[in-house]
């Protein structure tokens, strides 16, 4: 058997087929299994490979191979889901490996086919009794289990050290439906509230954990939970101490509102569905207990940044469509006053609730949030009232302390909502306090107005003014004073003023060589660890704005030390230092959009003598190469990785889009990919394409095209994960994108459509095949040849394919005409689709005729062609045609195809071209148009 057996064809699979056919009937599994594997290698036609694989899986199944006994049945249900027999063998093969689930979905599938057949009715029944008796063992050692934990904490007597288990197992039990249901029906809820209050961290924690897994998905009994504990003690656990237990008690609140304005997600939902009562009353309770929060002095640093950072995801609209923004309305009505409080807050003076290096930017972006959510001018002049009420009420009261705290509230609205920031900072007085104040003796005064003053430099109306006044103020502070941290702040000052020209190299502030200090400096104050982190964070800040110079980027490059204390900083706990990592990185990257002038109009310039950017000679090419391969040396991707998973608002679309576009410009090098992907790369990007700006989304789109068109996608993106991937790809073909993305995106969704047929319905789910019919018709000869491949591989799907079979488009026609194109690229592409049509959908192969007159010499000219690929894909169709209709053979026997096959055919190696050339001859012999050779004369071999 496994020397492939007397007298049968070994390159025909039709033949082996049957071999292994009547083996199996014999009952020689094994012999049967070689032939049907062996019959797979050869086959090219999908409708056979899938028959054969049919066949396999039941061999496997009678050799109790069940997992490849389902593998077989899954690939031939993959290329035809209406193949009954298959589904059957995929059933028995899930029911012997206890997957009795997806086996009663599939004899149920089965069941549905063929009413009649008793055989898929008993399978039925066994898999209802058989699954019914796993739920009840499942559910009562379910309930045995929730039962002993419940006793081991309610037991006083109990050790810490088993509580603590029993804490850690109630959580496990609460990621399942069945152990979820158990904790909540048998009172659980009133023995976690007992937990809550216990003095051990990870008892709390398991706690809330537990309560996470109860609410995930479950609105009823998010509902439920949320009146039985009531919110004030769910904030008080959050507004505790312990920075763990309060991220922890962030997370289950973040889930419950999910809960309650998403509804249920699970597929298992509930009896009470139907009836289930408006949660708005509830989210209201949530809301506002968040607010109170705010300026809560028993409420820890850790706790407020927390409820801030769960007013920023749940209070704004998640899309502009959405006319309803009266949360945020009644967020602002009720607690704008509240929020400034903590904006206005200075740590180091005894009045107002403690803080973190957070929360100042963590209001900003809170602030920025609410304001971009109004509608109206009604709605924006009363959020500007508001503000300049507050700043005006501190601002006028006696005392310093009342203004530093109207100067930081200004700071912090600079920081956001910058239009409202700028009209508090033209109120009378206000730029002359922070003036003055500079000079102030007191180190944390001195440090509010500084720090107001560089905020208010990046403004548009204020730049000018402080570039007149602050300028020669910064710099006597940044010599003369004695504190590094007042240093550092005035430093950063004087490179905001003096990054003004960008990166324009002919617009330099500052005079030559003084930029390359002021970043040296900057760079010896980030490797310094004795400086407080706050203080080296603002180094940072300072090394975003000097980093539109080339030559401050070289230096900060080879900085290795600089380097990685920066990526240190950036997975530190204080998230403000996100951006401006960032910025320096967009920087040093050149990953900055630039509009390179039009020279003619750089010409007219100088002739009107107008000012002209130029590009700094180390802003070339090369150089920006060599910066990319030393910053993934010192490990930035592992930076970005960890950037882009924090859970903060200084997390900004904005900060977002600045990752995306440093991961493109890591990228760009093909070689460079795989060192991306290892160190987390591909996964980071995932969440880019849909939180960022627009800009980032695409470029986040783009990084993940490049990477899908070199790395083998299941290994770059393993599991599910690759699934993700094709709408951000899909998400490129547009016109709004650039040439290169729409065919970058052509290339990935190629690769991916070539996978499985899975993914080749998540590409049509996402409607990318009109798109990729669009391209095919692009001007540009290498997008047009990139979306004809990609079409190619769609084609395998029966879906596609009936859009080749519909009467009344001109789609059949374009693929002929396209084979004989001059672009070999495209020839390939479309012959190659032409060859799986004809193969999979026969009735196709009469309407060539009638789509050019020129349909012949198309196809002879494949057979002609000096590439073996064209060639053999020319012949492939010539077979099908023949194999289709007789009156289609005569009229190729008729031609001088006739002579090119039997050349063909007499090729001495014994190629897939002479192969599949023979075969046309044998169809003519066996049509009768064509005489059998002589036997020991000239010709082919029968």
């Amino acid at each position: 058997v496994t020397s492939g057996g007397v007298g049968v064809p070994g390159g025909n699979p039709g033949a082996l087929k049957e071999e292994g056919n009547t083996l199996f009937n014999a009952g020689d599994m094994q012999g049967a299994l070689c032939f049907y594997t062996k019959a797979l290698k050869l086959s090219h036609s999908q409708a056979e490979s899938a028959v054969l694989h049919r066949n396999r899986s039941a061999c496997y199944l009678k050799l109790e191979d069940y997992t490849k006994a389902e593998a077989d049945a899954s690939k031939a249900l993959d290329a035809d889901p209406g193949d009954v027999k298959a589904r059957f063998r995929r059933a028995q093969a899930l029911q012997k490996l206890g997957r009795l689930n997806e086996a009663f979905l599939d004899a149920q599938r089965c069941a549905q086919m063929e009413p009649t057949n008793n055989t898929f009715k008993e399978m039925l029944r066994l898999l209802g009794a058989q699954s019914q008796k796993k739920v009840t063992i499942q559910m009562s050692s379910t309930d045995a289990r929730v039962q002993q934990m419940f006793s081991l904490l309610l037991d006083p007597s109990a050790q810490p050290s088993d509580r603590q288990k029993a804490a850690q197992n109630l959580v496990v039990l609460s990621r399942e439906e069945a152990g979820a249901e158990q904790i909540f029906r048998n009172d659980g809820v009133k023995l976690i509230q007992s937990l809550l209050g216990s003095n051990q961290e990870e008892v709390v924690l398991s706690a809330l954990r537990t309560l996470v897994g109860l609410c995930t998905g479950h609105q009823s009994r998010t509902m439920a939970i949320v009146n039985e504990l009531g919110m004030e003690q769910l904030c008080g656990v959050m507004g505790s101490g312990a920075s763990a237990v309060s991220l922890a008690a962030c997370h289950l609140l973040q889930v419950m509102f999910e809960a309650l304005t998403e509804g249920m997600n699970r597929e298992i939902r509930g009896k009470d569905e139907a009836i289930l009562p408006e949660p708005s009353r509830e989210l209201r309770s949530m809301l506002r207990h968040l607010v109170e929060m705010m300026p809560a002095s028993s409420v820890s640093g850790p706790g407020r940044d927390s409820a801030i950072n769960l007013l920023v995801k749940q209070v704004p609209r998640k899309s502009q469509r959405n006319p309803d923004n009266s949360l945020t309305l009644w967020v602002i009505d009720q607690g704008l006053k509240k929020i400034l409080e903590v904006a206005g807050t200075v740590p180091e003076m005894s009045e107002g609730p403690p803080l973190t290096d957070n929360s100042h930017m963590s209001c900003s972006v809170l602030l920025s949030k609410l304001y971009d959510d109004l509608k109206s001018d009604a709605e924006r002049e009363n959020f500007n009232k508001l503000c300049e009420e507050y700043v005006q009420h501190h601002f006028g009261r006696p005392g310093l302390e009342s203004k530093l705290r109207a100067i930081q509230t200004v700071s912090v609205l600079l920081q956001g909502p910058s239009d409202v920031g700028n009209r508090t900072l033209e109120m009378s007085g206000m730029m002359d306090a922070v003036i003055s104040l500079c000079a102030s003796e007191v180190v944390c005064h001195q440090q509010v107005a500084v720090e107001a003053l560089i905020h208010a430099a990046g403004k548009a109306k204020r730049a000018s003014f402080i570039t007149a006044n602050g300028v020669a103020l910064l710099k006597d502070l940044y010599k003369k004073s004695e504190n590094d941290q007042i240093r550092v702040r005035a430093l950063v000052g004087l490179c905001k003023l003096g990054s003004a020209g960008g990166t324009d190299f002919s617009m330099k502030q500052f005079a030559e060589g003084s930029t390359l200090k002021l970043a040296k400096q900057c760079r010896k104050w980030l490797c310094n660890e004795s400086l407080p982190p706050t203080s080296r964070r603002w180094a940072i800040e300072g090394l975003a704005y000097l980093t539109f110079d080339a030559d401050v980027k070289e230096d900060l490059v080879e900085d290795r030390n600089a380097l990685q204390a920066m990526f240190q900083l950036a997975k530190s706990e204080d998230k403000t230092v996100l951006f401006a990592v960032g910025s320096t990185l967009v920087n040093c990257t050149n990953s900055y959009d630039v509009d390179k002038p039009d020279p003619q109009m750089v010409e007219l310039a100088k002739y009107a003598k107008q000012h002209v950017p130029e590009e700094h000679p180390k802003d070339a090419h090369s150089f920006v190469e060599k910066r990319l391969m030393k910053l993934l040396e010192a490990g930035v991707v592992s930076a970005l990785v960890c950037m882009g998973k924090q859970e903060s608002p200084a997390l900004t679309e904005t900060c977002r889009e600045c990752i995306a576009r440093v991961f493109l410009a890591l990228v760009e090098r093909q070689e460079d990919r795989g060192t991306v992907v290892a160190q987390g790369g591909g996964k980071a990007l995932l969440p880019l394409v849909s939180e960022s700006t627009d800009v980032g989304k695409t470029k986040a789109a783009q990084a993940l095209a490049k990477i899908t068109i070199t790395s083998n996608p299941e290994i770059a993106f393993p599991g599910e994960r690759i699934y993700e991937v094709v709408r951000p790809l899909v998400s490129l073909l547009t016109l709004d994108c650039t040439l290169l993305q729409n065919f970058e995106s052509l290339m990935a969704l190629t690769n991916l459509a070539g996978i499985s047929e899975r993914l080749r319905q998540k590409i049509i789910k996402e409607k990318a095949v009109p798109k990729v019919e669009g391209y095919m018709f692009e001007e540009h000869e290498l997008v047009r040849a990139a979306a004809t491949e990609c079409m190619c591989n769609l084609v395998l799907s029966t879906e596609v394919q009936q859009l080749y079979v519909a009467t009344g488009n001109d789609r059949l026609k374009l693929l002929v005409l396209y084979s004989g194109e001059e672009d070999e690229r495209l020839r390939k592409a479309a012959a190659g689709t032409l060859a799986m049509l004809t193969a999979e959908q026969p009735e196709l192969c009469a309407r060539i005729p009638g789509t050019t007159s020129h349909w012949l010499e198309i196809l002879q000219a494949l057979l002609l062609s000096d590439s073996l690929e064209l060639r053999h894909r020319g012949v492939v169709v010539m077979l099908n045609l023949m194999q289709a209709e007789k009156s289609l053979a005569e009229t190729l026997m008729e031609s001088e195809a006739l002579e090119i096959l039997s050349v063909l055919a007499k090729s001495t190696e014994q190629s897939p071209i002479s192969r599949a050339a023979q075969h046309c001859l044998d169809k003519a012999i066996e049509y009768g148009i064509i005489k059998k050779p002589e036997e020991g004369g000239e010709g082919n071999e029968p």
